[in-house]
């Protein structure tokens, strides 16, 4: 018997699907820091002189969190793709859930690049010149949707198909599929949190901590566990024979 050499999916997507994982949650930690310590909480949108004020005092803190978002954007975009191309590379038969979890997490990806853009077009709004109180209020109130509850319907069919494939497939280890329904379920709890009105204060407001709580911080869990088994379990079933792996001669 003669055993054809074995082939390995290159570049390694194990590692790569780690390392963006591990960039998304180090990303997310380093903006919530700048959100908390550099910018702040945001007064009430009533307010107008106290809006326009915090918009001036915080426009350059605004865009730095900005910044660091897209590039979590971007690393949450190859983590996607490596994610999809471990499980169709287990298990073929789910390549159209694993394409659910991709399409869903890139239109998670641009719908929080337009919020970050309305954001950014209110630190924008007040540098070198009197920010306009209505520009800021509309803005502020669009993105805190798309961060809020309409990411959360997004991030919840991620979730829930993430969940589907990985116990399905096997490519990962099992636990990591129900953490995975329980990310979805949590971030569809959080969607009701649009009709809690803008009150900075509140907990049930909307894109407030209850969206935090339930559905950001719970993703970052799941995708920081993800990479943490790709990086550290890398000698799993992945180095797959050639076609017709053992052939008699």
């Amino acid at each position: 018997m003669t055993r054809h050499p074995h082939r390995k999916l290159m570049p390694d997507v194990r590692l790569w699907t780690g390392i963006a994982a591990v960039a998304v949650a180090l990303l997310t930690v380093t903006e919530f820091s700048v959100q908390v310590f550099v910018v702040g909480a945001r007064p009430s949108l009533d307010d107008e002189l106290a809006l326009v004020d915090f918009m001036t005092r915080t426009s350059n803190g605004t865009l730095l969190t900005i910044l660091i978002d897209t590039m979590l954007m971007a690393a949450l975009i190859v983590f996607l793709a490596g994610f999809r191309q471990l499980i169709t590379h287990a298990e073929v038969a789910l390549q159209w859930v694993a394409d659910l979890a991709y399409g869903a997490g890139l239109v998670f990806v641009a719908v929080t690049l337009v919020g970050d853009a309305m954001e950014a077009g209110t630190a924008l709004d007040v540098t070198g010149m009197a920010g306009d109180y209505s520009v800021l209020r509309a803005l502020t109130v669009g993105h805190t949707v798309l961060f809020g509850s309409i990411g959360c319907v997004l991030t919840a069919l991620v979730a829930a198909a993430s969940a589907y494939v990985t116990l399905g497939s096997e490519a990962l280890p099992r636990w990591t599929g129900w953490l995975a329904y329980a990310v979805a379920a949590l971030n569809l709890l959080a969607v009701p949190t649009m009709f809690g009105g803008t009150d900075p204060a509140s907990f049930f407001a909307a894109g407030g901590a209850g969206t935090a709580l339930f559905a950001t911080f719970p993703w970052l869990v799941w995708v920081t566990a993800i990479g943490v088994v790709t990086i550290r379990d890398r000698r799993r079933p992945y180095d797959v024979p050639a076609d017709g792996a053992v052939a008699a001669t």
